[in-house]
């Protein structure tokens, strides 16, 4: 499990999203509300931005979040309109180590997940390696079922010729939901690109991870932030429905769409 944020919105320090909020993913590494496996995050963190012509950046860092002396100076110094944060609490037997930090990156998408997939590497993990083209499979660094999730969703996207974000992510859920049975899978999903991003709250055979979203908030006016739980005491979040996928603009109202 873990804890996830994104934000879109005007340009935003790093620090306003991932240290200042009084339950931020800071404090959520080692307080979290709503977990319901794990009472910590303490497995390393990333965030996630893009430069000037798009491409995403990355940062990631294998020891827990509050440990890191460099996160004050990024905090200060980096800013975007765009931004994803995650906070790492590893499924057992998975190791911790840079590359099974997430976020995931191509040449334009983010990919954050939170939950797990139950057994992975005897339920689906063959499967899914049987499944992709050599070049997505090739691409794959380490062995979290979250990164086999992103290149799944890369292959839909190249094979179907898919534009849209959202139908790949619905087809990828109803695949996994065919060959996954009876075992069980939490799959909130974030996956961004500059101005905006799409969000997955949903299980098979199991209850979803909690998710929030909140748009033009005071503390963020003109923005809209989606967090695992709500950054801020503010009563303007609103729980995400399970089954279900929207999709955020830049200052818009979420799209939502029932899985």
């Amino acid at each position: 499990m873990c804890r996830l944020a994104a934000y879109l919105g005007p340009e935003l320090s790093l620090e306003r999203l991932l240290i200042e909020p009084e339950h931020s993913l800071v404090k959520q590494s080692w307080a979290p509300r709503e977990m319901l496996e794990a009472k910590l995050n303490a497995d390393g963190y990333g965030f996630g931005w893009y430069d000037s012509d798009g491409k995403p950046l990355r940062y990631r860092y294998t020891m827990p979040i509050w440990t890191d002396p460099n996160l004050p100076e990024l905090g200060r110094g980096l800013t975007s309109e765009t931004w994803v944060a995650v906070v790492r609490s590893a499924t057992t037997d998975i190791p911790i180590n840079t590359v099974n930090t997430m976020p995931y990156v191509d040449e334009q998408y983010h990919f954050l997940h939170n939950g797990y997939i139950n057994k992975f590497s005897r339920s689906l993990r063959s499967c899914l390696r049987r499944e992709l083209n050599p070049e997505f499979e090739d691409a794959i660094e380490g062995n979290t079922d979250s990164e086999h999730l992103f290149m799944l969703f890369r292959q839909i996207m190249w094979e179907e010729s898919i534009s849209d974000p959202a139908m790949a992510l619905q087809e990828m859920y109803w695949r996994l939901k065919l060959w996954l049975k009876d075992e069980r899978a939490l799959l909130n999903i974030i996956i961004a690109q500059p101005g905006r991003f799409w969000a997955m709250r949903s299980a098979i055979n199991g209850n979803s991870p909690s998710l929030y979203y909140t748009v033009n908030p005071p503390a963020y006016p003109q923005a809209v932030l989606v967090a695992s739980e709500p950054l801020t005491d503010a009563s303007d979040w609103t729980e995400v429905p399970p089954q279900t996928l929207f999709v955020v603009e830049h200052s818009g109202e979420p799209r939502h769409i029932s899985l």
